[in-house]
């Protein structure tokens, strides 16, 4: 069995609240706005040296103009932003992206595609040469695209190298690239039903655990995204430990 990072999407809790607990979070206000430097490198500070950040890229690589997100953006959107186009302002958008990885010192960025990325040619084709062509600085790069049908996650994934971010109790990855990472973003009911408005039963963990058995794995990266993430996630960080996983540099109390 791997290592295992357990945590949340996002701070529910006040930062110093929540690295008592958790030795992992994933960063979702890089999706929406452009930090300055000198506030991500206070973060990095403000936890301890094993804590580990994974940096969710900012919506100019992923989303267009048109998209709602841009509302809570302090950035003003163009016409040349997302979809994974190699226009200037996508490639604008990913070295802001990097930049806030370096501050944090993060390993993993999440890319995350909007539903109206769908899996045409044209788009599969954007992915493909985005991840290929992009400057990664020694990131391992995750893939959640939204609706596509197996077999183009699969020739994005493989051919790029680059991981498939799923819910699992939606799906099953189809790579985990080429160092071995799973990443799980846990949205909800299973699969569903009550996406973010659900609080995971005993039992889901139980399953939950029993998934990460069936999957050969270096690291594992397991993030709730769902109302009572903080309760959630603790209670599975437990679960891991009663059943003698390796959580890696664990702090929970």
């Amino acid at each position: 069995m791997g290592g295992v990072l357990v945590g949340c999407c996002g701070f529910p809790v006040s930062m110093r609240r929540y690295v008592q607990r958790f030795n992992a979070v994933e960063v979702q206000s890089t999706f929406y706005r452009v930090h300055e430097r000198k506030t991500l490198e206070r973060w990095r500070k403000s936890v301890p040296e094993g804590f580990v950040f994974a940096v969710k890229a900012f919506q100019g690589v992923t989303h267009p103009s048109n998209s709602p997100t841009w509302k809570r953006s302090n950035v003003r959107p163009k016409p040349g932003h997302g979809f994974l186009r190699m226009s200037r302002e996508v490639m604008e958008s990913w070295e802001v992206t990097l930049e806030a990885c370096r501050a944090l010192r993060a390993e993993f960025c999440v890319v995350q595609t909007p539903a109206s990325f769908t899996d045409t040619p044209s788009n599969v084709e954007n992915a493909l040469r985005f991840f290929r062509e992009i400057d990664r600085d020694g990131l391992t790069i995750g893939f959640e695209p939204r609706g596509w049908s197996e077999p183009w996650v699969k020739k994005v994934c493989e051919e790029a190298d680059v991981v498939h971010v799923v819910d699992p109790f939606a799906s099953e990855p189809v790579h985990l690239s080429s160092k071995r990472v799973l990443y799980l973003r846990l949205h909800g009911s299973p699969p569903g039903k009550k996406m973010y408005s659900y609080t995971y039963t005993d039992e889901d963990l139980r399953k939950l655990e029993r998934y990460l058995r069936r999957i050969e794995f270096r690291r594992a990266y397991v993030m709730f995204n769902n109302v009572t993430m903080f309760d959630d996630a603790y209670r599975f960080l437990h679960l891991l430990q009663e059943a003698g996983w390796e959580v890696d540099q664990s702090m929970s109390k």
